[in-house]
């Protein structure tokens, strides 16, 4: 279809083809995003040489993009990358694309651990964090690289994403130690030692609500990363609050990411043994939970 159009004219073609599923600062945006990753032509090239052609195996695969795109396929899965605190990092549909809220929530951890900087690790030498349900690997890597001396684990249950999760790892330089593991099975639990941390963003939207997400949401993103049964929705969390009872640390802290209109019933799961924090995201919703586990004589 592109063969004999000129960069400018497919530019504004992908514009006109997406402005119909998103905005047009949207539409710019990924159409930028694409051209960059697959012609290796910024926008400013487009400037200078408007009536410049494309190979035609380069044309091939603007064309395949744009039929995805169509198909409310995220960018970031059609350009097989995206964003998160910094990092350009591997995805497809394996893992959930990282979110900007989900950075919110690195940044309290990586606050959290510069400010007991002057406090020896209460687990040994290393500050120790475990990254619960870790996907796309994106918090536990970003925590490594902004903490280097720390010890940080990672898990999922997922075979495809731990194998993109290393992947990101070995590209960041970002030594993790993941583990595939059913986390919601107590047996598997003997396994890990205490820790000082523990991270995550768990499955927390019920079924009932899938319908109330974009398409490019529920037709491509992982189910098994996003939905709960509506007969459990907290399940994760109750599992987390029971977990860090007997593999925290005292004063070990969890930082969850939670459904931001079920902040009081999450935060309740774990009200009997620790000191719960809610913290909103930058659009002010509750987004956060900063859990410290009460001291105890064990």
């Amino acid at each position: 279809m592109f063969a004999l159009m000129t960069n400018k004219e497919i530019y504004r073609h992908y514009l006109v083809q997406l402005q119909p599923i998103y905005s047009a600062n949207e539409a710019m945006v990924i159409t930028d995003w694409v051209f960059e990753k697959v012609a290796g032509v910024h926008r400013s090239e487009l400037i200078k040489n408007p009536e410049h052609r494309l190979p035609s195996k380069i044309t091939v695969q603007l064309d395949s993009c744009l039929a995805d795109l169509l198909q409310h396929k995220p960018v970031q899965y059609v350009v097989g990358e995206a964003w998160f605190y910094k990092m350009k990092l591997t995805v497809n549909e394996q893992v959930l694309i990282p979110r900007p809220e989900t950075e919110e929530l690195v940044q309290l951890v990586i606050d959290y651990c510069e400010n007991e900087k002057k406090l020896p690790s209460k687990s040994g030498d290393k500050i120790s964090i475990l990254d619960i349900g870790t996907g796309s690997g994106c918090i536990a890597i970003a925590v490594k690289k902004n903490l280097p001396t720390s010890m940080v684990h990672a898990i999922d249950v997922s075979k495809g994403a731990l194998l993109v999760a290393k992947e990101n790892a070995l590209l960041q330089k970002a030594e993790i130690h993941f583990i595939e593991i059913d986390f919601l099975n107590e047996s598997n639990w003997n396994q890990f030692p205490k820790v000082d941390i523990i991270i995550s963003n768990p499955p927390y939207i019920p079924l009932n609500e899938k319908e109330k997400l974009d398409k490019n949401v529920t037709q491509f993103e992982p189910h098994q990363a996003l939905f709960v049964k509506d007969s459990a929705p907290f399940i994760f969390y109750a599992k987390i609050a029971i977990f860090g009872k007997t593999h925290l640390v005292n004063n070990g802290t969890i930082f969850v990411e939670i459904h931001e209109e079920y902040a009081k019933e999450t935060a309740a799961i774990f009200e009997n043994d620790y000191l719960i924090e809610t913290k909103k995201d930058i659009f002010g919703k509750q987004r956060m939970l900063i859990i410290t586990k009460k001291t105890t004589d064990s």
